[in-house]
């Protein structure tokens, strides 16, 4: 594996904070104008707007309007220290060890290049203090900058872009759609089946190699 692309965002307590942003500034015009790209019959109030919210996140809909809104409330939650981002414990130390051994680190994700910046900026150490891992990732990959994560081009254009034939980049998501893309793109696809994900089908666990933890991979 000479480099690897991973998926590895969670929201931790950012929809509480964005609950209780609404709630307390919805009249503020700086959050109005946050918000102003949201479907008009969502902005009625507060908790229309969250309903809303909710809803795309059940359905897993890639809203930019609600992408740039995640990344600015991320920006201004991580940088006044009321988020902080979880990971499994499992994580940083693979990531450390396979940048050492010369590995190439990126992320893809839905999230804003923006956001991911904030949410690998402040991950949560000991539970009081957080630390800084971007330096662990070459490059990041969005929507915009990439496409679509459904789409097979957008897993060629990133492994061009690291300089890789994309039979030597393996991909590790827990979406089986994305991994389907990526693997038709050539990709070495793997999925990670974290507790709380959506239940994986027999078909699936043939069709592609998964793991439970990083740390199931040399």
């Amino acid at each position: 594996m000479s480099a690897a692309t991973l998926d590895l965002q969670r929201w931790g307590n950012a929809d509480t904070v964005l609950l209780d942003i609404a709630r307390d500034s919805w009249n503020d015009p700086a959050f109005q104008d946050l918000v102003a790209g949201f479907p008009e019959n969502s902005r009625h109030d507060a908790e229309t707007l969250i309903a809303h919210i909710e809803d795309l996140t059940l359905r897993d809909v890639k809203a930019a309007y609600l992408k740039q809104l995640q990344g600015n409330l991320w920006k201004t939650g991580y940088g006044q220290g009321d988020l902080k981002t979880p990971l499994f414990d499992d994580v940083i130390p693979k990531l450390e060890a396979w940048k050492n051994s010369g590995k190439t680190l990126a992320i893809f994700s839905s999230g804003s290049i923006q956001a991911q910046l904030q949410f690998f900026s402040y991950i949560e150490d000991d539970g009081s203090s957080t630390r800084d891992i971007k330096p662990l990732f070459s490059a990041h990959y969005d929507t915009v900058n990439a496409g679509s994560k459904l789409h097979q081009g957008s897993y060629e254009k990133i492994c061009s872009e690291l300089g890789n034939e994309t039979r030597k980049v393996v991909f590790l998501t827990d979406n089986v759609q994305e991994a389907v893309a990526a693997t038709a793109a050539g990709v070495y696809t793997i999925l990670v089946d974290r507790p709380g994900n959506a239940p994986l089908s027999a078909e699936t666990k043939e069709q592609f190699a998964v793991i439970q933890k990083l740390t199931d991979l040399p």
